[in-house]
């Protein structure tokens, strides 16, 4: 693993656009048609969201304003791993890249519920 690679892994700011980048690009390759077109429109609505709702939450209000932030952050990587299992089902030229997004998708998950949980409800 190059050093770049390593420190990315560790901001997750970074992590979530190149989450958000890959969720694009797989969207691209992927057959357009009636079936594929409503799970891939979810697909990166709820995949680019998961950066989106962190870069507002660096940017909270307060305690409470981050921890919301934070949990809308859990709730679109959970969603993603929803439109990706979708796509799965009928997409099996996508196979390798839709379960390393899935499986991102998941550490993001238990990232944000760490963050969250780690903060104290009373602040």
């Amino acid at each position: 693993m190059n050093n770049e690679k390593f420190t990315n892994k560790y901001n997750l700011e970074e992590r979530t656009a190149i989450f958000g980048e890959d969720v694009i690009k797989l969207c691209r390759t992927t057959k357009n048609d009636n079936l594929t077109s409503p799970i891939l429109n979810q697909l990166i609505r709820s995949g680019t969201s998961v950066g989106a709702n962190y870069m507002e939450a660096n940017g909270a209000s307060s305690k409470k304003d981050f921890r919301n932030k934070i949990f809308i952050c859990k709730k679109e990587a959970q969603e993603t791993k929803h439109w990706l299992r979708m796509l799965k089902s009928f997409s099996k030229e996508q196979l390798g890249i839709v379960e390393k997004l899935w499986k991102e998708a998941q550490e993001l998950t238990l990232i944000f519920q760490k963050i969250g949980s780690s903060l104290k409800i009373g602040d």
